[in-house]
């Protein structure tokens, strides 16, 4: 069985532009079954290590398998492609 695809969306409390779009991504997210990718929401205050290892400058920003790969927030179709490339190589 191939890797899950481990998304993380960083996010900071009270930011309303990360309330507004989150639930929109975790459902492309979940498109592709729980077999295929991973959801995890890391809290930036809480976890800001990882978060400048990383490279997140501000919320809300996407990693895909611990890479930063959306620094600013994506579309839920630009998701939905990093997310079928990175299946289609698996």
């Amino acid at each position: 069985m191939a890797t899950k695809i481990r998304i993380e969306l960083f996010f900071t409390q009270g930011c309303s532009k990360c309330a507004v779009v989150k639930d929109s991504l975790r459902a492309v997210a979940e498109e592709f079954g729980t077999g295929k990718v991973l959801w995890r929401e890391v809290d930036i205050l809480k976890e800001i290590d990882y978060a400048v290892d990383l490279g997140v400058t501000a919320p809300p920003a996407i990693a895909l398998d611990g890479e930063l790969v959306f620094p600013t927030l994506p579309t839920a179709a630009k998701l939905r492609k990093a997310l079928e490339a990175r299946l289609s190589r698996s």
